[in-house]
């Protein structure tokens, strides 16, 4: 059956000295300290060790076929958002990284799609980028859950949204820059609790800042299952019912209403979860996702609904139909 993984992570072998170039901190550096590895430097702290699937095409596709995955969705990882920099710097490294997804989709149209990366703190140019994405063959951009100091229903974003559904783009919301990450250095809690709960901050913007009642046709998708947002819905609904005068300000649509009008990945590493996000959203509304290559990704992608049995219907879904819908690509195209 196919299987389309939406939510992977890609960089290019190599990264130009930004912080040289544009004289400040801040910016990713490569240091290649030994075969097939590298070091992901940020203003002379190591980050996160890599390894050549990060940045080998080869390498990646010798993986999916052993993990049964027709096609990966790229996308760049999010510490290289630079939603911090200037704009016209950040606009030029999505540029760099963009140009980088495009020429490996060019050289492996049936094994890969592209999503790019946008500088939205500046949203004029975000939709200068996303209208070039479009034209070099990418389907799409990934977001951040928030741009700095502006959730996502800051109305500053709306006309980026607006262009993104004129442009029939794809967009995939990512957590980064994790809320009260200061407070909790301890036990990987940003990953484990601050990750969860952007996601759910960033659905519950678009939701209550009414962004797909003003954007009907966007198509959004967003990592992690969701992340807190679907254990919470009743917490929310009930928020929206008992003080609408907080909550209702700038949408009076509950937000139960948006229940299967949006995307999630299936990344929940567990199977009750599962199959509750597929009741809650149904099965045409989650695609799977494994966050390849890194440690809280799906070791196996895929794995997870295969192992559930579902039926045929829903098993398309999860694994290819979701994602087709989202893309707004067909089938064909990878057969």
């Amino acid at each position: 059956m196919l299987t389309i993984d939406i939510h992977t992570h890609i960089l290019p072998e190599k990264i130009p000295d930004y912080e040289k170039k544009f004289g400040y901190g801040g910016f990713v550096k490569l240091e290649h300290h030994k075969p097939c590895c590298a070091r992901m430097i940020k203003d002379g702290k190591f980050f996160r060790e890599i390894e050549d699937n990060c940045w080998s095409a080869e390498k990646r596709m010798e993986e999916c076929t052993h993990h049964q995955v027709d096609v990966q969705v790229l996308s760049t990882i999010p510490v290289m958002f630079s939603y911090w920099a200037k704009p016209n710097d950040a606009f030029e490294l999505s540029q760099f990284l963009n140009d980088h997804i495009a020429e490996i989709i060019q050289r492996y149209p049936k094994r890969f799609v592209g999503l790019g990366t946008v500088p939205m703190q500046s949203p004029q140019l975000a939709i200068k980028e996303l209208e070039r994405c479009m034209k070099i063959g990418l389907r799409g951009v990934q977001i951040g859950s928030h741009v700095n100091d502006w959730n996502l229903s800051a109305p500053e974003l709306l006309d980026f949204f607006k262009a993104a559904e004129q442009l029939n783009a794809a967009v995939f919301v990512h957590p980064w820059e994790m809320m009260g990450e200061q407070k909790m250095q301890k036990y990987w809690l940003p990953w484990l609790v601050g990750m969860p709960a952007e996601t759910s901050l960033a659905i519950c913007s678009m939701i209550f800042g009414g962004v797909f009642e003003k954007c009907p046709n966007l198509r959004v998708a967003f990592a992690h299952g969701g992340g807190s947002f679907p254990a919470t819905i009743g917490r929310i609904e009930h928020g929206f019912n008992c003080r609408p005068d907080i909550v209702a300000i700038d949408n009076s649509v509950n937000p139960r209403e948006y229940l299967g009008k949006f995307w999630l990945d299936s990344l929940v590493h567990d199977e009750e979860m599962l199959r509750y996000i597929i009741k809650l959203f149904g099965s045409e509304k989650i695609a799977m996702g494994s966050d390849y290559p890194f440690p809280l990704g799906e070791n196996e992608p895929g794995k997870l609904i295969r192992n559930l049995n579902f039926d045929t219907t829903t098993a398309e879904n999860l694994l290819h139909n979701s994602a087709l819908k989202w893309l707004g690509l067909e089938k064909k195209i990878f057969i």
